[in-house]
């Protein structure tokens, strides 16, 4: 089987090439580069909890070390507190860091990967699209062809695979622009991000002037002040000048000690391609999507893609004659299209409310709150401008049944990081399973963890669910949890390789369960058709306890 072709050697397409390698499935990522990063303190990338644990699996270490966990959350208007926000187990922290340092982490891992194949200096020119798969021809010092079975394109805004696939990539232009900056110096609030609206000592320019303070690590921080519309051009004396009036804004008067690091003009640009499949050829990240006002990330979005894309194209890939593959792959576009629309969406409607002006609006009782509200939200991912998307009208969605039971996840949607057990009898992060190809089966089971996996195994509800997962059509790792949110006992959890709940059920409903994971995978449900015990359904599934590929 040929490989999987990944056009461009960013965070996402390295995060793609990484996430099929751990599926077992080869790929060739086309660098246009030379295989190196620019050192750009002053871009930055911020990443929700469970993308950051994503990236941190592909590159084999937990990435905190290479940036800041933020410990709270300020925002002040004019010279009010507005609203103070500690991070913690209910409230993780994003995690802020420089992109060559995710880029560089990354390079390290797919380095070591014998599985991927990194060729740079090699820009793409034509490709062929066929029905057994993709040709990609190259130009420059290393210009040949590459054959493979599907080819994604992660090039970027001006991505030549979209250009090549002829998709349109509408949208709007210069939504908003910012000034930024990196510069190693302290404030008086070590490790909290701030957003601050119409501080008291701008003396010009609109009211709803902002500036965002987001600490990085080893004392560095980025500071980014929002730009009105058709400013002037930024030189670098306004910009120190900026730096200057903040910092002694900041800290009472006198500015204190800095050193600057990077600066730039960060544009931010609302477009969405119409199509995200031709044939065997996808787009993610930036080539699919453009998003980042109000504190949005984009890049946290195209890991989502990567994530969604890559457990997809691995089943394709190693089982090519299902059927069903071609709805799994088109389930891509319908899920992760939705979600970074709707995204969109709320953002453009938020941006009138936020961005028009002074007059009678300011003086609205309690705008000023709500105002806020939209922009935290935005910036530490939460509500419709920053939290993970769920994919409610997904063609994977299970088919609805009286024996669902309701959770603290809303089918379709990321589950919560708990600890489970697993096969071998220890205690994980339910996270750290993911990404393996398998589906996850959670029997949530209180009492169970004073109890040894032997002695429980063969007790309750545990045999019958045992058995029922291997008549599933995939290989599937069962784990108990002593609890879940807001789910009962005996609630079974059956969830997507990437981390997405297929469908919660009360206590063990075989038939259930096998019609979710059929359609979880592309395929029919068989409501009609018992489950025999040992049965192995059409690609071969049964319950997982073997070595894990790490």
């Amino acid at each position: 089987m040929d490989p999987v072709i990944v056009v461009g050697a960013g965070p996402v397409g390295l995060a793609l090439s990484l996430a099929l390698a751990r599926q077992d499935v080869p790929s060739v990522v086309l660098d246009e580069g030379p295989g190196k990063d620019d050192h750009r303190p002053a871009r930055t990338v911020v990443l929700r909890d469970d993308t950051a644990a994503f990236a941190g699996r592909l590159a084999g270490r937990p990435l905190d070390g290479l940036g800041a966990r933020w410990t709270g959350w300020r925002s002040l208007r004019r010279k009010q507190e507005m609203r103070t926000l500690t991070f913690g187990e209910q409230l993780p922290a994003p995690l802020h860091l420089a992109q060559h340092d995710l880029s560089g982490a990354l390079r390290a891992s797919v380095a070591d990967e014998p599985l991927i194949d990194l060729v740079t200096d090699s820009r793409l020119d034509s490709i062929e699209n066929d029905d057994s798969g993709v040709t990609a021809h190259t130009r420059g010092p290393k210009g040949t062809w590459w054959r493979g079975s599907h080819l994604v394109g992660c090039d970027g805004p001006r991505s030549t695979v979209r250009k090549l696939l002829d998709i349109r990539f509408p949208g709007r232009t210069a939504v908003e622009r910012h000034a930024v900056a990196a510069l190693r110096t302290e404030l008086p609030w070590p490790g909290q991000a701030l957003l601050h609206r119409s501080p008291p000592w701008r003396t010009s320019g609109p009211s709803g002037a902002e500036i965002v303070g987001r600490p990085l690590a080893d004392g560095t921080w980025r500071l980014d002040w929002l730009l009105p519309p058709r400013s002037d051009l930024v030189t670098p004396d306004v910009l120190v000048a900026r730096v200057r009036e903040t910092l002694a804004g900041w800290c009472g008067g006198s500015t204190p000690p800095y050193e600057l690091l990077d600066t730039g003009v960060h544009t931010v640009h609302h477009r969405l391609a119409r199509r995200w499949r031709v044939g065997r050829a996808f787009l993610a990240g930036d080539a699919a999507h453009l998003l980042g006002a109000l504190g949005t990330q984009g890049l946290d979005e195209g890991l989502r893609d990567a994530d969604n894309l890559a457990w997809k194209l691995a089943l394709a890939w190693h089982d090519a004659p299902r059927s069903d593959s071609a709805t799994l792959l088109d389930s891509y576009q319908a899920e992760r299209r939705a979600v970074v629309a709707g995204r969109l969406r709320a953002a453009d409607q938020a941006l009138p409310i936020l961005r028009g002006g002074g007059g009678l609006r300011s003086y609205v009782p309690g705008a000023a709150r709500g105002h806020d509200a939209l922009l935290t939200d935005g910036h530490l991912g939460l509500g419709p401008l920053g939290a993970p998307g769920a994919h409610t009208n997904s063609p994977l969605a299970a088919p609805r049944t009286d024996t669902q039971t309701t959770t603290g996840t809303e089918p379709g949607a990321p589950v919560s990081d708990i600890r489970a057990t697993a096969p071998d009898g220890t205690t994980v992060r339910l996270r750290d399973r993911l990404g393996r190809g398998r589906l996850l089966v959670v029997l949530v089971a209180p009492g169970t963890g004073v109890w040894e996996r032997k002695h429980w195994m063969s007790a309750g509800l545990m045999p019958r669910l045992a058995e029922a997962i291997t008549a599933l059509p995939h290989e599937t790792e069962l784990l108990v949890a002593e609890s879940y949110p807001q789910a009962a006992a005996h609630t079974v959890l059956l969830i997507r390789p990437d981390g997405h709940l297929v469908t919660a059920l009360s206590g063990v409903r075989p038939t259930e369960l096998l019609d979710a994971a059929r359609v979880a995978l592309g395929g029919e449900p068989t409501a009609d058709e018992p489950v025999r015990s040992g049965a192995r359904g059409a690609a071969g599934g049964r319950a997982s306890g073997g070595a894990d590929r790490t």
